[in-house]
């Protein structure tokens, strides 16, 4: 699928085709073809990235270290904490996106709602592990100077191990490092993000 840059969706200037190398270009075009396959539309943020085609890739391959099948945390649970880390950092976009994702992870789109403004109100609805990575999730994006050895006990409590611990500290590291460069560039939300995922029965 060959994709022109010919939409402003950002604070910065379009990507432009004639910078990327045919392989850099090639790895923007295979993304752009899951994301249509899984969504049926493009999302904006990948339209502006390759304006850094090797930081866009780069970007790709870190994220696609923390979701695969030989991770120990479930993706949902990966949602989970990235939609918890995005609401405390007020990043519209990516609660927009995740938030869209783990409604159709959960099938339970008021939970994920609730999940994004206030997850300490779905602690009845939550697993204990669950609500644990949620507490984690929020005090090391809140807290970042008073980070300790509470913390990995808390987890260990609810019975994760430390492979487990150590992704949720990827994953929680991951969206605050990534909501910060979002809420900088301001890419244009798709609309699409906002009504996927939401003709459950809940």
């Amino acid at each position: 699928m060959v994709l022109e840059f010919d939409e402003q969706l950002s604070r910065l200037q379009k990507p432009d085709r004639s910078e990327m190398t045919d392989e850099e270009y090639a790895v923007f075009d295979k993304n752009v073809e899951t994301m249509m396959n899984n969504w049926g539309f493009i999302n904006n943020l990948f339209k502006v990235l390759p304006l850094n085609a090797k930081e866009y890739i780069g970007f790709l391959n870190f994220k696609a270290s923390l979701f695969n099948d030989t991770c120990y945390l479930t993706d949902a649970q990966k949602e989970m904490i990235g939609v918890v880390v995005s609401s405390y950092n007020c990043c519209s976009y990516c609660l927009t996106t995740h938030g869209d994702n783990l409604r159709g992870m959960w099938k339970n789109a008021s939970l994920v709602d609730k999940l994004s403004y206030n997850y300490r109100s779905c602690k009845s609805e939550l697993s204990a592990v669950d609500y644990a990575l949620c507490e984690y999730a929020w005090f090391v994006t809140a807290n970042p100077r008073e980070i300790d050895n509470e913390q990995v006990e808390k987890l260990r409590a609810v019975g994760l191990n430390d492979h487990e611990i150590l992704e949720a500290a990827y994953v929680a590291g991951f969206f605050n490092y990534t909501n910060r460069w979002v809420s900088t560039i301001a890419p244009v939300g798709n609309i699409g993000h906002f009504s996927h995922n939401r003709n459950f029965s809940k």
